[in-house]
């Protein structure tokens, strides 16, 4: 994942000129950007925010869900550990791509109160999404990986849901004090995870708002 990162930290650095200096790109007010480049950059904002609104909905709260009701818990473990890396880049850049084109076409000088606020819900999304990729889930995957070394040793963790490991637990001081570390970290990386979708649907409201069907 490293070119990701190179790659995601590369658009957030445009992003974030775009947002503070547009003028160094030409940008000034929506009207006198050419007609077929406004259209570009609501197109990207559009396709990018929806990109990372709906991979955000099925994660978090179906995708996720499934599979940890069907596969056992370690292979469960294994997979989320492979698949929250790629997730949190994918939306960290469509966050990227979405403050920026938002910002060229809504200079932070001449936007309005409305247009500062929404910018700043993508920011805070991306910034959510960054603390996942570069913190949060590094450490728990950590973490995860020195718990099935635990239930391993316990004859345990190829089973469905939780049971087993709440019930080795209460005679397992080590695999207790795991489990606490785990779901501290753990539920931080939710709880930056549901701000970021928060964001993203605060944002959602303000283009519902916009359409004219």
């Amino acid at each position: 994942m490293a070119w990701m990162t190179r790659f995601l930290a590369a658009v957030a650095f445009l992003a974030i000129g775009v947002l503070f200096s547009p003028e160094t790109f030409g940008s000034t007010s929506e009207g006198q950007h050419p007609p077929k480049l406004v259209t570009l950059l609501k197109l990207a904002h559009l396709l990018c925010f929806s990109t990372a609104f709906g991979a955000a909905l099925w994660v978090t709260f179906i995708g996720g869900i499934i599979m940890f009701k069907n596969l056992p818990r370690h292979q469960f473990g294994n997979l989320q550990s492979k698949m929250f890396p790629a997730y949190f880049s994918m939306v960290g850049v469509c966050c990227a791509v979405s403050v920026g084109s938002f910002g060229y076409l809504h200079p932070w000088k001449a936007a309005s109160a409305a247009e500062k606020y929404q910018l700043g819900f993508i920011l805070a999304a991306f910034a959510f999404n960054l603390s996942n990729l570069f913190v949060f889930t590094p450490m728990t995957i950590q973490m995860m990986k020195q718990r099935h070394k635990i239930e391993r040793e316990a004859n345990i963790g190829e089973e469905v849901g939780w049971t087993k490991n709440q019930e080795v637990a209460k005679a397992n001081p080590k695999l207790a004090a795991m489990n606490k570390k785990f779901g501290m970290i753990h539920g931080l990386s939710s709880l930056a995870n549901i701000f970021s979708f928060g964001c993203l649907a605060m944002h959602s409201w303000y283009l519902a708002g916009k359409l004219n069907l």
